[in-house]
Formats: structure tokens, sequence, C-alpha cells
């Protein structure tokens, strides 16, 4: 139920339309000193994530590239540039340059080779956090093409055996769409968990399930300010008896495509996360594949699939989901009610950002039909 303020929610978020939100980021991103352009892309970006479910990827993480900026530790001015070209693959540098920007520029040359030869692949050097593998992804897919993506990232997961951190939280994603209007999307990060669910845990203060963190003493922790404060994630599945060994062999192939392939820094030898001693130098790979250049019939054999998954005999009431499902229920939700809706903390630190940096906060409004 509305409360007597239109643009509040009693007891509940604040509901932002997307558009506010892409030009919240984008004018708070100009303060610092990219352009409009940039800024719409990475604005469109965060809100993507945010509309899908992926809160900590979305504007969670708009005040740590406003820092980068404003410390110099990413260049706000750089643009990426073709290093090696050659028939279906590319090296591309980012110059230091946002990561939201390298990444569009290099799915989008992945996508023109893709519509030539078949396939695109694209290696990606000297960058910084690119957000959500799955939006890269989305650009293929919205062109008809099986989509790809993996990044590396600053050291945060433990490998299997260790309580040090050896590799990143190097999420990938793939997707491809179907007949009928259907899809299939995976975006996942090779850690349990990516560090961002850690922080919205201590903001929503909150306690964090069993498997996702180490705590200071080296053992799994259910404290989210301790597994925040030494940032120590395990791989996907957790400790060895839980077969965690195969998030960090994902893990593993994820920094091989990255980093070994394109030059940046990889594993251990990335900065910290958030550290402004140096540059982070990230390396990121993109694909894009045409499925009609292996005959037709795909996108059908893919719904057919799809659709006998979900309609497997369930274990319990619960419908049965393939990857793509949950943020497509989540999008339809934001467009029934008018926008994205953010937790009041969330709502409250993008209010005391945008009084610091002096742009307009986002305005948020009452849900539809309430």
């Amino acid at each position: 139920m509305a409360s007597s303020d239109s643009t509040r929610l009693v007891g509940a978020a604040g509901v932002v339309p997307k558009d506010e939100v892409v030009r919240f980021v984008r004018d708070c991103l100009c303060k610092v000193g990219t352009t409009s352009e940039d800024g719409q892309v990475v604005g469109h970006h965060l809100m993507t994530a945010d509309y899908c479910g992926h809160f900590s990827h979305g504007l969670n993480r708009l005040w740590l590239y406003v820092h980068d900026l404003e410390s110099k530790i990413t260049d706000p001015a750089a643009k990426p540039e073709i290093v090696t070209d050659f028939q279906a693959i590319a090296l591309v540098s980012g110059n230091n340059g946002l990561g939201h920007v390298v990444g569009k520029y290099c799915m989008e040359l992945a996508i023109e080779k893709a519509k030539k030869f078949g396939i695109g692949m694209v290696s990606a050097k000297s960058s910084n956090h690119y957000g959500i593998c799955g939006y890269y992804t989305r650009m293929a897919m919205d062109q008809g093409l099986i989509g790809f993506s993996c990044t590396n990232t600053s050291p945060l997961m433990a490998p299997t055996r260790s309580k040090g951190k050896g590799l990143g939280t190097n999420p990938l994603s793939l997707g491809m769409t179907a007949a009928n209007d259907d899809r299939f999307l995976l975006d996942m990060a090779t850690t349990t968990v990516a560090l961002g669910k850690l922080e919205l845990a201590v903001t929503k203060k909150e306690p964090i399930p069993v498997g996702w963190a180490l705590g200071s003493d080296g053992k799994v922790t259910t404290d989210s300010e301790d597994a925040c404060k030494t940032g120590i994630l395990m791989p996907l599945g957790g400790e060895e008896n839980t077969s965690g060994y195969k998030g960090y062999g994902l893990g593993l192939m994820v920094e091989i495509l990255c980093g070994i392939l394109s030059g940046s820094h990889f594993g251990p030898n990335i900065r910290q996360w958030k550290g402004k001693e140096r540059i982070a130098d990230l390396g990121h790979c993109f694909m894009a594949i045409n499925p009609e250049a292996f005959g037709p019939g795909s996108k059908d054999r893919l719904a057919t699939l799809l659709k006998q998954l979900r309609e497997l005999p369930r274990a319990g009431d619960k419908p049965i989901l393939v990857a793509g499902d949950p943020e497509k229920v989540t999008m339809e939700r934001v467009d029934q009610s008018g926008g994205i809706a953010y937790h009041p903390n969330q709502i409250k630190d993008a209010e005391e950002f945008a009084k610091r940096l002096g742009v307009q906060p986002m305005k948020t409004v009452s849900v539809k039909g309430q």
C-alpha cells in the first residue's frame, strides 16, 4: 500500500524507474571525468544488472567505479583499441579504461566476426571490473547468436585445501535464444557467490549461509562482516568434501581464457580487491557463435530441450527452472511495478552519494496499481 508520500513505500524499498537509474549513474560518472556516452554505457549496464535481480553488480558497484576514477587508478578518457586482428579472433587493449566500455566494444567486435566467419573470439587486457558477464552474452543473443563471456578478477577464491586467495570469482556466462521466445542464459561466478553478495548481507545486517566464505580464523563463517573483512570466498561447491575442487577448476579454466591468453595480470598477481597501489589490468574473453553456420534447427532443438527439462517430475512444489528463468521473472516484476525496487539502505546511500558529488538524487515512485 502506498504511503502518504507518493515517492515512497512504507517499510519497503524505493522503486526507481529504469531510465532514472541510468541517468543517475551517468551523471555521477560524468562528475568524475567520463564522457556522457561512456557514462551512459556504464549506467545501462548497472541498471540491467539490477533489472535482472543481480543487485550485487548493479548500483552497488557505482561507488567503487567513482572512487577508482577520482583516485586516477582508472582512466576516464581511455578508449579500447585493437592490438591484434586475425580473421575470427582479436586481442584488444582496454588502455585501463572502464571495463563496461571495454566489454561492450569487444563483444560488438566478436559479433561482427561471428556474422562474417561463423564465430568470433576477442580477448581483452588492461581492463577493469566489467560488471555482469550476462550483459555481453545478451548482446550476442539479441543478434541471434550464442554468446559467451568470462573475466578474471582480483584474488578472492581460496583454492581447495588453501586458506589464502589464489584466484578471483572468475565468473562466466553462456546463452542462446530458442524458438518460441525461450532462452537459456547462464551467468555464474566460479566461487560459491560473488563478493557483492557479502556486501549486500552487511548492508542488510544479515548472516551468510555456510559455505560462502572463510572468516579471519581461516574457517568457514556465517558472519557477513567478518567474511567481508577477510574477503576470502570459497570455490563453487564449498569445501573439498562437497566438491569445491570443481569450482576451483572452473575458476582456473576462466583464468586461462582471460589472464593467460590475453597477457593481462593473472591469479594472485592481480591487485587486491579495491586496492589502489596499482592498476587492475584485468583480462576478459568474449565469444559469439552463429548457430546457423552449423546447420538449421538448433533453436527448435533448444526449445524442445528446455520444455522437456521444465516438465520433468518435480521433487517438491516449486517449478523446475533453467538458467535465465529467475531473471525473466524479476524483469517482468520490475516492468509491472514501474521500476527497480532497491533496499532502503541502498536508497539512503545513493542519496548521500548524490549530495557528495552534487548530482540530482534518484527519484523514487509509487508501485503501479498501489
